[in-house]
């Protein structure tokens, strides 16, 4: 054998060493039990590997696999009929976690071996006849079932009529390849097929055709492929056969055993339709270790214990199970409470006062409970209401007589934070009014009165009513009295509270006022900005479709005298309507690429190779973005990073006109090839900051192409956290997330500076440990932090064109000139006719905008001269 196929016995016992200590923390992780097992099988350890898949099967589910390799290993150890039976007794436990086809055909091929005993034949016929039961409706997998029984049959030259019987029941089931069945058994019948089956197996094949559609979808799609068994649950239901239903339900959850909703719909179809106790039970036990999290999951098993007449204990350890389950909120607790109390109060036979005495320490240990443990996890008891103190009330009121003891409950209520509310008043005095007296009733009326404060009016109705009806003349004026003053107060407070109301409004509206002030002169700088960049449009355009040959005049060569021109040129200022008299001084800027070498004088980058048009292809190129702008040297630093994508071509870097990197690049490639290469460094973090790299798609030709990197739908498998410190590191991150599984990737979103969001994606090697760092880490502190943990999903995005609204703003301002405050007095006019000229008849766009037929303002068409001469006209203009 090759070295590597021994692993290294130091290591592996090392890693048993931290498997073993993580459990003994943390007992329910499951990926560590699977590790475990997985290296006490590499060692060897046949009874402590034992122990290990003993231990995880008391907490968990186990899967095919793991069933699989636990047999094999317990029947290669068998030697004498005592230990047959206990592989028998594991194989029973095997076939009750999750429907299996192949654990069922391994059993009864095992129980074939031992037939031989007293009894064997008819154990064998038996462990047939329950898989037939549990998968010989599978309709892929079953037939393997029924072949194996009548291979068997045969084998035993058993009498004909129990071939002839198998051959018939398999027949009038919708099997897969069912034809092939129909066939042998025409040639196997020396009498030919009877026209009773030849029925049946047509009716069959009827109700095979009507579910290949779904058996298709769930052959071609990807696992967990709920939402196609969800279609197929449903077409079943609708079709009313108990069996068939059972049988894709248990097909579905095998594959999605984490899924609270698909096992409660499975557990109430069975209590409502079959109800059948040994197949209820057990499939509610199954739903409550794999969903333990999920509180309706226990509830429905209480209520199906009780149902089907378990005993009290049974209930009674189910009860303190579900305790243990850790719930996600503190709600699910009192429900859980609310559950166990409903079944305690039911089998109280209330003559006797033993049972009693059970309820009330119920009641008793319910509230320290939520006091004491679910505050502590959840800052909360989530019984905010006081739910059980009512209930525990009522019934001391109605079953036991016992108002002393219900008061108590109720002044325990109030006391809570309870008493400003006119319904627990209310609730309060209807206890009073059904089982206590008017004194008490009057009392009650009374303080709440003075204490509530959402609903005054409705409990001063109560109290005089009282009085109308129960009270003397003093007990009305006494009524009265309180009402008049409590309602006074009420609305006192409620005039100042307008009067607050108002006051806050103003200031919103003056902040607001203020804000918008702001906003517009903000607006206009930004306007004059971008009239400023107007004059580079052309450049600008090329920089985008940087493959065009035609050179623009604002990219000539800056050593010619085009490049000092712009401080000859006359400018319009657009937002005042006023042209300037005097030209703008002449500026000393560097051609776009310049950089300043150590001396500091500025000296020219190496220019990239020119390339002819026919050689630039989109294809071969890639489209580097979100790069430092103040990178020294940004083409060498993109060959060095690209290099060993494959040959590159030519690296453009895009400069502004002083020469500053714009933080982008184009790289040509000669190979198509190594654009897939170069993508795979989008991400990668250059000087700090990371670097974006995408296809460069010319967007005149394909407008609708976006590059978008992450997924939208809900990632199962992936996890998002917030709230963590900005200094957290991946380091950091991973140390905390794989204790609860393996970390495939871990993503710390950031900034286009690269500044960290203290938000991140982890990713997970499936939906189990996913769900189990949720269940664990929501919540939890990190550096004095909060952090909050959730199922990853994005939400979705709409790329939207951002520059459009500047656009057509730019358009807006040339057609219409405006004053320092927007338009003007009047909206004549005040530019020299010389200085339009008239657009072609129709529209034409240009740079994504479509300029209506009108008169425009020329833009640099016109020389020195044209301007010296209307510049009377202007003087004029601005007199008037």
């Amino acid at each position: 054998m090759k070295p590597s196929s021994h692993p290294n016995i130091l290591v592996v016992k090392r890693l048993e060493i931290i498997c073993t200590y993580e459990l003994s923390i943390n007992a329910f992780d499951y990926n560590c039990h699977v590790d475990l097992i997985k290296l006490l099988r590499q060692e060897g350890k046949l009874h402590r590997l034992r122990k290990a898949r003993q231990k995880m099967s008391e907490l968990f589910p186990l899967t095919e696999e793991i069933w699989l390799d636990w047999l094999k290993d317990e029947i290669r150890l068998t030697e004498d009929e005592s230990d047959r039976e206990k592989v028998y007794e594991l194989f029973e436990r095997a076939v009750k976690d999750y429907m299996c086809p192949e654990i069922w055909l391994e059993y009864v091929q095992y129980s074939i071996g031992g037939m031989g005993a007293q009894g064997g034949i008819e154990r064998v016929r038996s462990i047939f006849e329950r898989a037939l039961t549990a998968v010989g409706l599978h309709m892929t997998k079953g037939a393997s079932i029924w072949e194996a029984y009548r291979e068997f049959e045969i084998l035993l030259n058993a009498q004909l009529e129990r071939i002839h019987t198998l051959f018939r029941r398999q027949l009038a089931v919708p099997l897969m390849d069912m034809e092939g069945t129909y066939a042998e058994y025409s040639d196997w019948a020396d009498d030919g097929v009877p026209e009773t089956v030849t029925h049946q197996y047509r009716r069959a094949l009827q109700q095979l055709e009507k579910c290949k559609p779904f058996e298709e979808a769930l052959l071609v799609s990807e696992p967990p492929k709920l939402a196609e068994y969800q279609a197929y649950i449903d077409f079943e239901m609708k079709e009313g056969d108990p069996a068939r239903v059972q049988i894709i339900f248990e097909r579905a959850l095998a594959e999605n055993c984490l899924v609270p909703d698909l096992w409660i719909k499975y557990t109430m179809y069975l209590d409502r339709q079959l109800k059948i106790k040994d197949l209820v039970l057990s499939a509610h036990e199954r739903a409550v270790r794999n969903c333990p999290w999920t509180m309706g999951l226990w509830k429905s098993y209480l209520l199906a214990l009780e149902r089907h007449g378990a005993d009290h204990q049974t209930v009674t350890d189910v009860f303190e199970k579900a305790l243990n389950a850790g719930f996600i909120q503190a709600a699910d607790y009192v429900e859980i409470w609310q559950s166990n109390l409903d079944y305690l109060r039911r089998r109280v036979d209330f003559k006797w006062s033993r049972e009693l005495d059970e309820l009330r320490a119920a009641f008793a240990r319910s509230l320290d409970y939520l006091k004491e443990d679910v505050k502590e996890r959840f800052s909360e008891s989530g019984d905010l209401s006081c739910i059980i103190m009512q209930i525990w009330a009522r019934i001391e009121a109605l079953h036991c007589k016992n108002m002393q003891k219900a008061r108590e409950l109720w002044d325990s209520i109030m006391t809570k934070g309870n008493a400003k509310y006119a319904n627990m008043w209310l609730e309060y005095y209807n206890l009073e009014r059904s089982y206590g007296d008017a004194v008490h009733c009057r009392k009650a009326l009374h303080r709440a009165v003075q204490c509530t404060s959402d609903y005054p009016e409705h409990v001063c109705d109560v109290l005089l009513n009282f009085e109308r009806v129960e009270g003397s003349l003093e007990d009305w004026d006494a009524a009265v009295q309180k009402t008049e003053t409590k309602l006074n107060r009420v609305n006192e407070q409620r005039v100042a509270e307008k009067e607050a109301v108002l006051a806050r409004q103003e200031e919103e509206k003056a902040e607001h006022r203020r804000k918008a002030k702001a906003d517009k002169k903000a607006q206009k700088k930004s306007q004059k900005t971008d009239r400023a960049g107007d004059k580079r449009k052309a450049e600008d355009e090329y920089e985008e479709e940087w493959g065009e040959d035609e050179e623009l005049p604002s990219k000539r060569l800056r050593g010619e005298e085009d490049f000092g021109s712009t401080a000859k040129e006359e400018h319009m200022e657009t937002e005042s309507g006023l042209f300037s008299r005097r030209a703008p001084p002449p500026r000393k800027t560097e051609p776009p690429g310049f950089r300043k070498n150590q001396q500091g004088l500025s000296e020219a980058p190496r220019q990239p190779q020119d390339i002819s048009k026919e050689q630039r292809k989109d294809e071969e190129c890639v489209f580097v973005s979100n790069l430092p702008f103040n990178l020294e040297d940004p083409e060498g630093k993109m060959r060095t990073l690209f290099q060993g994508c494959g040959t590159v071509q030519q690296v453009r870097p895009i400069f502004t006109a002083k020469g500053v990197f714009k933080g982008y690049c184009y790289v040509q490639f000669e190979d198509r090839l190594a654009v897939s290469e170069a993508l795979k460094l989008d991400r990668q973090e250059v000087d700090g900051r990371p670097m974006f790299v995408s296809p460069c798609v010319d967007k005149n030709k394909n407008p609708d192409f976006k590059v978008f990197k992450y997924k939208t739908a809900m990632e199962k498998h992936k996890i998002f956290i917030s709230g963590l410190p900005y200094s957290c590191t991946k380091e950091t991150l991973e140390d905390l997330c794989k204790q609860h599984g393996t970390v495939k990737t871990i993503r710390l979103v950031t900034n286009r500076s690269g500044k960290p969001k203290g938000l991140a994606y982890v990713e997970y090697e499936n939906e189990a440990q996913a769900s189990q760092a949720v269940l664990k880490m929501d919540g939890t502190m990190l550096e004095n932090f909060t952090i909050s943990v959730a199922i990853s999903n994005p939400p979705s995005r709409k790329m939207e064109d951002k520059a459009a609204p500047s656009r057509i703003l730019g358009a807006a301002m040339l057609r219409q000139p405006q004053g320092a405050r927007g338009k003007g007095r009047t909206q004549i006019s005040l530019l020299p006719r010389s200085l339009y000229r008239q657009s072609a008849p129709d529209a034409k766009a240009e740079n994504g905008t479509v300029s209506a037929p009108h008169a425009t303002v020329t833009d640099g068409s016109l020389s020195n001269e044209d301007f010296l001469v209307n510049l009377p006209y202007l003087v004029c203009s601005i007199m008037v």
